[in-house]
């Protein structure tokens, strides 16, 4: 029985991925072991958002042949389809895979017989066309579920189109069925996600079905506690899908949008598909059905033609939003991407500050957020992730606390009432000796 081991950089999508083919690989009988237990077989799920990304893959390569000297290194994701021929230039690389043959590993690299050369499988990106369903089984509290792939919008910035090709989803009736597989497990929450996942629906090449008709179905599966939409464009978040979460009892009210910039000219020259009012309107509607809501930002700083003025429009922006938190990404050069034939480049040290500054308000955004749930009484999720003798969990509201260990609470819902913030940024709540730890 030949042990496998897998490592996953990236998005959940990817982990969403990892947890299948690992899946895969068990029903062929392969023993899956973690990563320094000898393995093997190595699979490492790429990812290619950032130039760090590709270097933590050539890191983890290295790392694995320390561990196992003699192993099959199999390299899989955005990173192997986007740069094939670079990958199999690593030393210890023994197979690279693109994205329409990913899910096809074990049949197609033949018993991962080493061989002097590596192989290279990865065909066109118009070749990724067909819908692989995933989702993640080894988190007893949260499932990933992979609802749509690939993005047809092509943004400046974004290599994810020539990496994962063009929008495709699975139909409703078996998404269903996962979830209903996903029910009789002890998972209390399962997050939709995808690339693009408010423009569910197209199944070769022509739209069948709507976000909202998903949404709606996957809300009638009985045994699972919780859902919750991972991220989501603007331009797609529809009144009727805001409408439709803030009546659910199981649908949870967070939505993480990408706004990427607060400038309409930026916005343009990024080729997103809407303009700031329409985002501040998303956002006045979320908040009006749901006061409690969180709302997570994707903002990007430095991309090309990013003037000290433009990027105080993101930050006025930003701070006048009601919103919860952001995640920061400093604009890196991707190759084939239109923004890297842009004017108007900007000094590294320049996207770092205006980072910082971002990652700031997000802090302050964040800590008011909390202050606003302050005497409310919410629902945790407590996670099998315990550190220091502390364990912690998210609230409906994605609030992050943590507790003193319990094992009793491991994968519990329990409701509480957050008292107040210290100094420390503790949250405390009304009932005796459970003590929740903002981060």
């Amino acid at each position: 029985m030949k042990k496998v081991a897998f490592y996953t950089l990236g998005c959940k999508l990817n982990y969403s991925e990892t947890s299948t083919i690992s899946r895969m690989f068990e029903n062929k009988g392969f023993q899956k072991v973690e990563f320094e237990e000898n393995p093997d077989i190595f699979i490492i799920n790429t990812c290619s958002v950032t130039e760090n990304a590709d270097k933590k893959c050539k890191k983890i390569v290295k790392e694995a042949k320390k561990i196992s000297p003699n192993s099959y290194v199999t390299i899989i994701g955005c990173y192997a389809q986007l740069k094939p021929q670079e990958i199999a230039e690593i030393k210890g690389v023994d197979a690279v895979l693109g994205a329409a043959e990913k899910f096809r590993l074990i049949e197609l690299l033949d018993g991962f017989a080493k061989a002097q050369e590596t192989k290279v499988l990865a065909s066109e990106i118009q070749e990724a066309n067909t819908f692989n369903n995933a989702y993640t089984m080894h988190d007893r509290t949260r499932t990933f579920l992979k609802v749509q792939d690939g993005c047809n919008y092509g943004c400046a910035f974004c290599t994810i189109p020539l990496a994962r090709g063009k929008s495709r989803s699975d139909t409703i009736e078996n998404i269903l069925i996962s979830a209903r597989e996903i029910a009789k497990t002890d998972v209390k929450e399962v997050v939709l996600t995808g690339v693009n996942i408010g423009d569910f629906g197209i199944q070769e090449g022509k739209r069948k079905e709507k976000f909202i008709d998903l949404i709606k179905e996957i809300d009638t599966v009985e045994g699972i506690d919780r859902f919750r939409i991972s991220s989501i464009e603007p331009n797609l978040l529809t009144n009727e899908a805001i409408e439709f979460v803030s009546k659910s009892k199981r649908f949870v009210p967070h939505f993480h949008i990408p706004l990427q910039s607060g400038s309409n000219e930026i916005l343009r020259k990024m080729g997103r598909r809407y303009l700031r009012e329409l985002y501040e309107d998303r956002v006045s509607k979320i908040k009006n059905l749901m006061p409690h809501c969180c709302i997570g930002v994707d903002v990007i700083v430095g991309f090309p033609g990013e003037t000290d003025e433009l990027f105080l429009e993101t930050y006025n922006f930003l701070n006048g939003l009601d919103i919860s938190y952001l995640h920061v990404f400093t604009y890196s050069e991707r190759a084939n991407t239109r923004a890297v034939e842009m004017e108007g480049v900007v000094p590294i040290k320049v996207r770092n500050e205006r980072s910082k500054m971002l990652r700031i308000l997000s802090e302050k955004k964040k800590r008011k957020f909390y202050e606003e749930n302050l005497g409310k009484t919410l629902t945790v999720l407590f996670e099998d992730d315990v550190e220091n003798g502390k364990m912690h969990g998210f609230t409906e509201n994605y609030i992050r606390v943590t507790a003193k260990y319990d094992p009793i609470l491991i994968n519990e819902l329990k409701t509480v009432t957050l008292a107040s913030i210290n100094d420390s940024g503790t949250v405390e709540v009304e009932e005796p000796q459970i003590v929740y730890e903002t981060h």
